[in-house]
């Protein structure tokens, strides 16, 4: 089963993703990142600050392809299909009908926000979005699950250790989170301040 860890930048989802690659589940990393670095690298204007409908493009590309390869078995990715739904949508561009059409069949487990988190919010080279950006950004792409029939679950604010346990836990319980779900497995998020874990 396919399962997505995502949220606005800097809420401590690569991290997290990091130390469930380190207990032995398997994980897809962020096409996003990646194409930055290699565009940086390259000298390419594929990226959001440059050009956003390329760089949307190329997420577009890489996330379909990591959807259809994913290996067999419970797989976390590091943003889904609809994560890049979300960003067009942040950025007023149209999506395009074969990334909604993906979107829609593309089918996820569980979906984990990490919600914005002040207190551990940085930029870098690769992350120059302010906190009110990421708000944005993570609001964009709860609405976009949620348009798609997905329930997604709160990521406590807590240490790495105890999401690792959370996001592990709920993985046990493979049933389908759907609507209406009870709140002993995480409740479904509703963006309000105390909805769902943490």
């Amino acid at each position: 089963m396919r399962h997505v860890l995502t949220g606005g930048p800097g809420a401590g989802k690569t991290t997290l993703v990091e130390a469930l690659a380190a207990t032995g589940l398997p994980v897809v990393p962020e096409s996003g990142r990646a194409i930055i670095r290699d565009q940086v690298a390259a000298g390419g204007d594929a990226l959001p600050w440059r050009d956003a409908a390329r760089f949307a493009e190329a997420m577009i590309e890489a996330d379909i392809t990591a959807y259809r390869t994913a290996p067999a078995g419970p797989v976390i990715f590091d943003r889904g299909i609809p994560d890049t739904i979300g960003y067009l949508r942040l950025t007023g561009l149209p999506v395009p009908r074969r990334l909604a059409a993906a979107a829609r069949r593309a089918r996820y487990g569980r979906i984990f926000v990490a919600p914005p988190w002040p207190a551990i919010y940085r930029t870098d080279s690769e992350r120059r979005q302010d906190l009110a950006e990421a708000r944005a950004t993570h609001d964009a792409i709860v609405a976009a699950y949620r348009e798609l029939g997905h329930r997604p679950l709160r990521l406590p604010r807590t240490g790495v250790a105890a999401r690792v346990r959370y996001v592990l836990a709920r993985l046990a319980d493979d049933r389908p989170v759907r609507s209406g779900r009870s709140a002993a497995r995480g409740r479904p998020f509703t963006g309000r301040p105390g909805a769902g874990p943490g």
